[in-house]
């Protein structure tokens, strides 16, 4: 691929002018080649949970009274921090109901995609060092850029016109369905746009994209703690980018203004973006990076110690994140009991007890156990990088075998995932007490948390065997079961999803106290299923040969 993108452009423009913008044309069809299975699957994923939620809502509630039971569910606190705002549920129907609690997802996933997209055609093509094979043509200084910039135009385009598409063919209303696919295609923009910038302050991909995941997580807990305040939102909604599109109520009043902010964003952070890629040198930082010591610490000598340094961003990064969720998420402790009375029977349903304390406890845990599956698979994916920027072909030619590399990074990464869960369970535990009054909720919580942590296990291993054999696929497997263990958790219920599907989550398989009583069994056989795929995978990376990159 890069010989025949070389020859092309060696052969036909040895005399075009050198512009800022020379090669955009040529970049944006080779990103368009390299991504045609990637972006496509994101588009359909996209389409396939609209038309999913659209052919299970009749199923669920198949009457109007059932539609009006389900209401409470996102009209209380705790459903609007996880939804949004609940526009229009005096009043349900099936696309009121699709609006308001599935759509947040909808920007959540665009959001996430363009995130990947432009750090993918940017700062990793420099740290890889594709970027500079491809300056050696004819190539300007913003044409990197520019091309991931209108791919995520042409995909953010294609998704606008599938969400709308499908939600019509759900038989939404025509203006709803336009309003959620343009919001849905702007909501990915606006942080294309925040990427935009994130790349040009770190000389690594994974900070960068890091950094612009903090954006995302800090504007979902905003939008969280905002939508709880109030129904309908509330001021401090207005200061999350994942607020405004949920605030154009589609369906309701179809409010089209919110989005001109989404459009100020995309706007101001891709010239941002220019404006900082003008200011560094290629390959460079804006943000100076910090000379080294003269000699390494006796640690990093040792594979483990290698391994805790370059695991340790991610592990501070999701590990602050989620704690910082999970106390908030304490602290409404009793604000679900007081909501107690009005708790519907789906709702109570999807908690799985009566007791209402316990199993909100329940459900903390396996929302926590979700997010540390996304770390885990963040922790993973840090093998591929290394492998890709040549770093791991270096390290690999010292006394340190390929078990010894390899087994260090999954240990690492095991470690972080129990420490966030037992610090995350006792925090959160403490929160819901301190409003409670109740301190026995903190075992209760603790306890919680960590029944559920080798479901996160069986997502690292299943990336150390992936890794191990089948590299490519790491992060697309991952991400989907991680995403299909939130579905299963939180509407496999609602959803009625069938019992073939909802056991493959790993999270399914555990026992959840204190809604359940915690079973040594199962307990082990996932976690033993976690250490057997990481074996797997250690296998795999002594069979195969490490790509060497330079």
């Amino acid at each position: 691929m890069t010989a025949a993108t070389g020859t092309t452009w060696a052969t036909s423009t040895p005399s075009a002018p050198r512009t800022t913008f020379a090669g955009t044309g040529t970049l944006v069809r080779l990103g368009l080649r390299r991504d045609r299975v990637k972006l496509p699957a994101w588009v359909a994923g996209l389409g396939i949970f609209v038309l999913y939620i659209g052919n299970a809502l009749p199923l669920l509630a198949p009457t109007q009274k059932d539609l009006a039971a389900l209401v409470p569910m996102f009209t209380q606190p705790v459903g609007r921090m996880f939804t949004g705002p609940a526009f229009g549920m005096d009043d349900p129907t099936y696309e009121r109901f699709f609006a308001a609690g599935y759509t947040p997802y909808l920007f959540l996933l665009a959001a996430l995609m363009n995130i990947f997209l432009v750090v993918r055609h940017t700062r990793q093509e420099e740290e890889t060092g594709r970027a500079e094979l491809l300056r050696a043509n004819v190539t300007g200084r913003y044409a990197p850029l520019t091309a991931a910039i209108v791919i995520a135009l042409i995909t953010n385009a294609l998704v606008l016109v599938v969400v709308s598409g499908l939600a019509i063919t759900n038989g939404f209303a025509t203006t709803g369905s336009l309003l959620v696919g343009l919001s849905t295609a702007l909501s990915g923009l606006a942080f294309a746009g925040v990427t935009a910038v994130t790349v040009q302050l770190s000389e690594f991909s994974r900070p960068a994209a890091g950094m612009a995941g903090g954006v995302l997580g800090a504007a979902f807990v905003i939008r969280a703690v905002g939508d709880m305040a109030a129904p309908g939102g509330s001021a401090l909604s207005w200061f999350s980018p994942l607020a405004w599109p949920a605030q154009t109520a589609p369906y309701v009043h179809d409010r089209w203004a919110s989005l001109l902010l989404l459009v100020l964003v995309a706007v101001a952070g891709t010239t941002a973006g220019y404006l900082l890629l003008g200011r560094r040198d290629f390959g460079a930082s804006l943000v100076a990076v910090r000379p080294g010591r003269p000699h390494a610490r006796p640690r990093l000598g040792t594979p483990s110690g290698l391994a805790l340094r370059l695991q340790r961003g991610g592990f501070l990064g999701w590990g602050t994140g989620i704690l910082l969720l999970g106390v908030t998420d304490g602290a409404f402790a009793q604000a679900m009991l007081d909501a107690g009375e009005d708790m519907p029977p789906a709702m109570a349903e999807m908690f799985s007890t009566d007791a209402l304390l316990d199993g909100y406890s329940s459900f903390l845990g396996a929302f926590v156990t979700v997010l540390i599956a996304a770390y885990a698979v963040f922790g993973v994916r840090t093998l591929r990088v290394e492998e890709d920027s040549g770093r791991t072909d270096t390290v690999l030619a010292t006394p340190i075998g390929r078990s010894g590399w390899l087994g260090s990074h999954l240990a690492v990464v095991a470690v972080g995932a129990v420490v966030i869960s037992v610090v995350t369970g006792v925090c959160t535990g403490l929160a819901a007490a301190a409003v409670t009054g109740d301190a026995d909720v903190i075992g209760m919580v603790t306890v919680a948390h960590v029944a559920l942590v080798p479901a996160a296990l069986v997502v690292a291993g299943l990336g150390a065997a992936l890794y191990g054999w089948a590299p490519r696929l790491v992060a697309p497997l991952c991400w989907v079961l991680v995403v299909w263990m939130g579905v299963v958790e939180f509407f496999g219920e609602l959803l009625q999803l069938p019992d073939a599907l909802v056991a493959l989550s790993p999270l399914h398989q555990l026992a959840s106290p204190p809604v359940e009583d915690f079973t040594a069994g199962p307990f082990l056989v996932v976690l033993a299923l976690a250490v057997g795929l990481a074996l797997m995978g250690l296998v795999g990376f002594r069979r195969r040969q490490v790509d060497v990159v330079g």
